[in-house]
């Protein structure tokens, strides 16, 4: 029994270390203040501009555990209904996808290269090259 319970507690304790908290990030000289409620809207493309009027450039993560967090804890949805959702707003001309890339370095890079853009990575991948403006 001893055993049963302290191998649970190691796949328990694995299972929250793999569901990692969310960083999302900007770049170092961003001072947006930004909640839940902006980030939901600038990652659905209803929200196209930072608080000081500049142009907002979302990227998205196209796979791992970080997207999986980030759509369902943040956009409050799941990665089907985000796909459908892009879809139709692509189809019917009323939006575009943010652009995603495959590895969370190469959002960091660009992160960190663009003053106007915003993303998510998980906490581990986060570098003094961004700033983190929230987490989930």
């Amino acid at each position: 029994m001893k055993k049963l319970l302290t191998h649970t507690l190691i796949v328990l304790s694995l299972s929250s270390f793999y569901a990692s908290a969310v960083s999302v990030v900007v770049h170092p000289s961003n001072s947006a203040s930004l909640d839940e409620g902006d980030l939901k809207k600038i990652f659905l493309g209803k929200s196209k501009t930072f608080p000081n009027g500049s142009q907002i450039v979302p990227i998205d993560l196209s796979s791992g555990i970080a997207r999986d967090e980030f759509v369902k804890n943040v956009l409050g949805r799941s990665e089907s209904q985000i796909k459908a959702y892009w879809s139709k707003l692509i189809f019917t001309g009323k939006g575009q996808a943010p652009k995603a890339v495959d590895s969370e370095a190469e959002v960091i890079k660009l992160v960190s290269q663009d003053p106007n853009a915003i993303a998510y990575v998980s906490d581990g991948a986060v570098t003094d090259a961004v700033k983190v403006v929230a987490k989930f």
